[in-house]
């Protein structure tokens, strides 16, 4: 059997944790299939965003029928990380992407270790005419950088939204759908660079990366307290930190 069959099981349980922490996973799908002997450019980027965006999806559909998203945010912050993502795309050719990528990357750290400290924001419902002015800005400025860094954002979303304010579970959950957004243009933006793609194979991780999400997504809404949410995210942002530092800066 093809060795790259073996990255099944991997993406089946990488979907089932970052679907609980409304995370797509491409920062992990993607090294997973270049190891096992995809092609980077042609092959590993566009399924890894492919996958991103069956998990967020998933998730989020799961999340909506529990009415965990809060769409209020979701849909201008989504919107507005479609719309300035290809500008961060075009940056990319003007701005030098290590030093970017670092800062994400302390911010993320520093984000991981404020999940883990258990400090808590300040609880009160945000007005409307704030959850769309977080959505706007926020969704702008994350979508311009993960554009020039080429990210979905959701290691970022999520700590963003709970220091305004929103129980980590919705956070999580409101996550999960602005991912949607972001990954589906990162997806199509990339899709063109595919060359001859395997669909049978492609079907193959998208049905192991929707099964995945569907068992996480359910057991975060079901089962797992936030403070359980919080915890697990701290510690998958710190992971994501690693990769980031040694892969985009130190490599």
């Amino acid at each position: 059997m093809n060795l790259i069959y073996f990255s099944l099981p991997f993406l089946f349980i990488i979907a089932l944790v970052f679907s609980m922490l409304g995370m797509g996973g491409s920062q992990l799908y993607i090294p997973v299939l270049f190891w096992l002997g995809m092609d980077f450019k042609t092959e590993a980027i566009p399924l890894g965003m492919l996958l991103n965006v069956v998990n967020s999806s998933s998730a989020a559909w799961t999340y909506g029928r529990r009415k965990l998203i809060d769409w209020r945010v979701a849909t201008p912050f989504g919107i507005a990380m479609v719309i300035f993502a290809p500008v961060g795309t075009l940056a990319n050719v003007n701005l030098p992407t290590k030093p970017v990528i670092l800062i994400f990357a302390l911010f993320t750290t520093a984000a991981a270790l404020l999940m883990l400290s258990g400090w808590k924001p300040k609880k009160g419902s945000l007005s409307a005419h704030e959850r769309l002015i977080l959505g706007i800005f926020a969704g702008s400025v994350l979508g311009f950088f993960a554009g020039l860094i080429g990210r979905g954002g959701g290691s970022f979303v999520v700590p963003l939204l709970y220091i305004a304010g929103l129980d980590m579970k919705m956070a999580a959950a409101t996550s999960a759908m602005v991912v949607t957004f972001s990954g589906t243009s990162s997806f199509v933006s990339h899709i063109a660079t595919a060359a001859k793609p395997d669909w049978f194979f492609w079907m193959l991780c998208a049905v192991s990366v929707f099964t995945g999400s569907q068992i996480g997504s359910r057991l975060m809404a079901k089962k797992l307290k936030p403070k359980s949410v919080r915890l697990i995210f701290g510690g998958v942002l710190l992971g994501v930190a690693i990769i980031l530092i040694v892969k985009d800066v130190l490599l």
